[in-house]
C-alpha cells in the first residue's frame, strides 16, 4: 500500500518476462495420458507399436443404404463399390485407403460398409478430421443420381461432428465468465470502472499463470496441457473473483465507518488477508492432491490449478490492493452508494433466522443435504461420448444404423495380442484353438483369423463384441469374463493380453475408482490442517469438513436425481465426481471459510454465538452470493450445449455452487457454530463463550449493521 506504483511496476514487468520467455505447452491425447504403463491396454497398445507399427485403423466408417430403407440391389452394390473405389483415389492427406468388399454387406441386405483406414496415431487430430471433412463433400457429389445414401460415422467422424456441435467451448465460457462478472460487479457497485478492473487485473494473472505453469513445466520435467485452458479459466475468474469481492466488501466497509482511503484499504487487507490466504491455501492443496492419481492427466493438472490459484492469491494481496490504493474512492465513480449503509434485506432475514433458530435451520437444512446425498448412491458412469451428441448428427444416426444391421462392437473391436515367451515362432495349431476359446465367451460375437507380425512371434486377433465398444455391458464384459479367458487360455508358453478402446475404458474405470480410495481422503485431511491452522482449533474443522462431504453428495445425488431419473439417462460423465471434485468442494470451500473467518471475528469480541452468526451471516451474505451467483453461472452456460454430459457438468458444478454458498454456508455452518458456541473453537480460548458479554471494539472494526445488540 505504499509504494503502489512500484508493485504495479513489478507485476507488469513480470508478465511481459513470463508471457515472452516461457515455452509453449504441448497437447497430447495418448493413452499414457489417462493410464499407466502397467495397466493391460497401455501394455496391449505397445506391443501393437512395436509389432505392428503400420496397422490402420478405421479413422471413418461408411454407411451405404438404400433411400427407400430397401434391400440393396447388385446395381446399389456395383454403385457402392464405385464410389468407395473413387474415394480410394482421391489419397486424402491422413487416409492411407478407402475400402470395401462383398462381404461387407449386414445379414438382411440393407446396409453395405467400407472403411477410411489411416495410419495417424491420433485419430482426433485436425487435419484427420480435415479428411473426414473433404470426404464427406466428395462422397455427396458420387451418390448424385443414385438409390442410395451415405452416413460417415467412426472415432474421427463423431470427433469432428462433437467438435463443430459444441463449438469453441474455450471461448464460450471466457465470453459468458467475463460477462457475468462485468454485469454483476457493476450491479454490485454502480461503478464500470471496478466492474472492468478485475477483468483485466485477472487476465493478466490468467496470462501469467499459463506462462509461469509451462515454464515450471519445463524445469521440472512436468506434464502439462494446452487442452486444460477451459479449465484453468474458470478457476482462476472463479477464486480471482471470490478473492477481489472479498476484499472490496471490507474495504467499502471500512470506508463507511469514516476510515480514509488507504487506512480503509489496508485495514480491509489486514483483516481479510488471513481469510483469502486460508481459503487459497485449502483449494491449492485440493489441487496437490489429484498428483496421488492414478491417470496422468489428473496429476498433470493438479500442479497446474494449483500454481493459478497461487498466482491468484499473490494478485489478491499485492496486485489488487495496489490498484485500488491508486484510485482511492474514484474507483466508486460516480456511484456515491459506497458512502451508505444498504439495507441488505436478504442477509439481515437470513442472520436474523439463522441466530434466533439455530437448531431448526440445522436440522433443515442437514436433513436436505444428506436426502440429495443418498441420491448419489444411485451414480452410473458413461463413458461412451457419442450418446452424449445430438441424435440428428450424421456420426450418431450412420452409427445407429450399423449397429442396427451388424454387432453393436462391429464398429470398434477388442483386440488380443498374443506375444511368445522366448521370441520363438507362435504354434498355429494353438493359435486356432485359443481363437475358439475366446468365440466361446458370451457376449463375443466375432474373432478373425490371426494376424502374425512380420517375426511370427507375435499375433493378433480382432474381437467383435455383441455390445456398443464404450457401453457399460461391453466394459464389463471385457474388465471380467473376456480378460480372465484371455489369461487363462493363452497358448503355453505365451502372453496373452487385451487392448483396444473397451480395454482402455475398463482400466480407466478402475484407476479412477482407485483415486476416489486415495485423492478424496487425502484431499479432505490437507483442507482439515489448513481450517485448523486457520481457526487454531479441532473442532470446527471437522464440521466443516464434513459439511463439504455432504455438499459433495448433494450436488452429484442432484445430478443423478435430475439427469438419471427424471431424464431418464442411461449413465452421468465418468469424470462428474472429480468435476464435482474441483469446483464444488475445492473452490466452495472458500465461501465455509469466509463465514467462519467473520464468525470467530465477531465472537472474539465479546459477542454471543447468536448475535455473532447475525452479524456474521448479515455481512457475508452479499459477498458469498455475488461471488457464487458468478461461478455458477458461467458453468450454468453448459447447458445451452446440445451435448448432455456438458449439461450434466453445467448443472452440477452451477447447483453445488449454489448449494454450498446458499444453504451449506449461510444456512448449515453458521447454525452449527451456534450451538457449539465457544466449543467450536477448542482448544483454542481466544473467543467469546455461549455467556461473554458485548465488549467494545477496541480494533476499529465497524459493526456491519448499526443496529443494537442484544445481550
Amino acid at each position: 500500500m505504499n509504494r503502489p506504483v512500484l508493485v504495479l511496476v513489478s507485476w507488469v514487468v513480470a508478465a511481459i518476462a513470463l508471457i515472452a520467455l516461457a515455452p509453449s505447452m504441448g497437447t497430447s491425447r495418448d493413452q499414457e495420458d489417462f493410464l499407466p504403463s502397467h495397466y493391460e491396454s497401455v501394455r496391449a497398445g505397445r506391443i501393437q507399436e512395436k509389432s505392428f507399427p503400420q496397422q490402420e485403423s478405421a479413422a471413418a466408417i461408411l454407411v451405404f443404404q438404400r433411400s427407400d430403407g430397401g434391400p440393396l440391389t447388385g446395381a446399389d452394390k456395383d454403385a457402392v463399390s464405385r464410389v468407395t473405389k473413387t474415394l480410394d483415389g482421391k489419397h486424402y492427406d491422413t487416409f492411407k485407403s478407402v475400402t470395401g468388399s462383398p462381404e461387407a454387406v449386414s445379414k438382411n441386405g440393407k446396409v453395405a460398409l467400407a472403411n477410411a483406414y489411416s495410419t495417424e496415431k491420433d485419430l482426433g487430430a485436425d487435419p484427420v478430421l480435415d479428411s473426414v471433412k473433404k470426404l464427406r463433400e466428395d462422397a455427396g457429389h458420387l451418390l448424385k443420381g443414385t438409390d442410395l445414401k451415405l452416413g460417415v460415422t467412426g472415432t474421427a467422424a463423431q470427433t469432428l461432428d462433437a467438435n463443430e456441435a459444441t463449438g469453441d467451448t474455450d471461448a464460450m465460457i471466457m465470453m459468458a465468465t467475463l460477462l457475468l462478472i462485468v454485469v454483476l460487479l457493476g450491479v454490485i457497485f454502480r461503478s464500470p470502472l471496478i466492474a472492468f478492473l478485475p477483468v483485466v487485473l485477472i487476465f493478466l494473472v490468467f496470462m501469467m499463470a499459463q506462462g509461469l505453469i509451462s515454464t515450471a513445466s519445463s524445469l521440472f520435467d512436468l506434464k502439462a496441457d494446452s487442452d486444460n485452458g477451459a479449465i484453468l479459466i474458470v478457476v482462476l475468474f472463479g477464486v480471482g473473483t471470490d478473492y477481489i469481492l472479498f476484499l472490496l466488501f471490507r474495504y467499502r466497509e471500512h470506508l463507511r465507518s469514516g476510515q480514509a482511503p488507504k487506512e480503509a484499504l489496508a485495514s480491509g487487507v489486514s483483516r481479510v488477508g488471513e481469510t483469502i490466504a486460508s481459503a487459497a491455501g485449502a483449494v491449492i492443496v485440493a489441487f496437490l492432491a489429484l498428483m496421488l492419481s492414478t491417470m496422468s492427466s489428473m496429476r498433470a493438472l493438479g500442479p497446474s490449478l494449483a500454481i493459478s490459484v497461487g498466482l491468484a492469491l499473490a494478485a489478491a494481496l499485492t496486485l489488487v490492493p495496489a490498484a485500488f490504493s491508486l484510485l482511492g474512492t474514484k474507483a466508486f465513480w460516480p456511484s456515491k452508494a459506497w458512502q451508505r449503509t444498504p439495507r441488505n434485506r436478504l442477509g439481515h432475514r437470513i442472520g436474523a433466522v439463522t441466530s434466533r433458530r439455530p437448531a431448526l435451520v440445522a436440522t433443515v437444512s442437514g436433513a436436505a443435504l444428506v436426502v440429495l446425498a443418498l441420491c448419489s448412491l444411485g451414480f452410473r458412469a458413461e463413458y461412451d461420448a457419442g450418446s452424449s451428441l445430438p441424435k440428428n448428427l450424421e456420426s450418431v444416426q450412420a452409427m445407429n444404423d450399423l449397429e442396427k444391421a451388424f454387432a453393436a462392437g462391429e464398429s470398434d473391436p477388442s483386440l488380443v495380442y498374443v506375444k511368445s515367451g522366448n521370441g520363438g515362432r507362435l504354434d498355429a495349431s494353438a493359435l486356432t484353438a485359443f481363437r475358439k476359446d475366446i468365440t466361446a465367451v458370451k457376449g463375443v460375437d466375432e474373432v478373425s483369423e490371426p494376424v502374425l507380425n512380420p517375426a511370427k512371434d507375435v499375433a493378433r486377433y480382432d474381437v467383435v463384441l455383441s455390445y456398443r465398444p464404450a457401453s457399460s455391458e461391453a466394459i464389463d464384459l471385457v474388465s471380467g469374463t473376456l480378460r480372465d479367458t484371455v489369461h487363462a487360455k493363452a497358448p503355453k508358453g505365451t502372453e496373452a493380453v487385451l487392448g483396444g478402446t473397451t480395454a482402455v475404458f475398463a482400466d480407466i474405470k478402475n484407476a479412477v475408482n482407485q483415486d476416489y480410495k486415495v485423492v478424496f481422503p487425502a484431499a479432505g485431511i490437507a483442507i482439515a490442517l489448513i481450517l485448523g491452522l486457520m481457526l487454531r482449533g479441532v473442532v470446527a474443522p471437522l464440521y466443516l469438513i464434513v459439511a463439504v462431504s455432504l455438499g459433495f453428495g448433494a450436488t452429484l445425488g442432484s445430478t443423478v436425481l435430475l439427469f438419471q431419473k427424471l431424464q431418464d439417462a442411461s449413465g452421468l460423465l465418468f469424470m462428474l465426481p472429480i468435476i464435482v471434485y474441483l469446483f464444488v468442494v475445492a473452490i466452495g470451500t472458500d465461501y465455509n471459510i469466509l463465514l467462519v473467518a467473520r464468525l470467530r471475528e465477531e465472537m472474539r469480541k465479546g459477542r454471543t454465538p447468536a448475535e455473532a452468526t447475525r452479524l456474521a451471516v448479515t455481512q457475508s451474505a452479499p459477498t458469498i452470493s455475488a461471488a457464487a451467483v458468478i461461478l455458477a453461472g458461467t458453468f450454468g452456460v453448459l447447458m445451452l450445449a446440445d451435448n448432455s454430459m456438458l449439461q450434466q457438468m453445467g448443472f452440477a458444478v452451477a447447483f453445488g455452487i449454489l448449494l454450498t454458498a446458499f444453504v451449506m454456508a449461510l444456512l448449515l455452518v453458521p447454525t452449527v457454530t451456534t450451538l457449539l458456541g465457544a466449543r467450536a473453537w477448542w482448544p483454542s480460548r481466544n473467543t467469546g463463550g455461549k455467556d461473554s458479554l458485548r465488549v467494545a471494539d477496541t480494533d476499529g472494526d465497524p459493526d456491519p449493521t448499526s443496529e443494537p445488540v442484544r445481550v
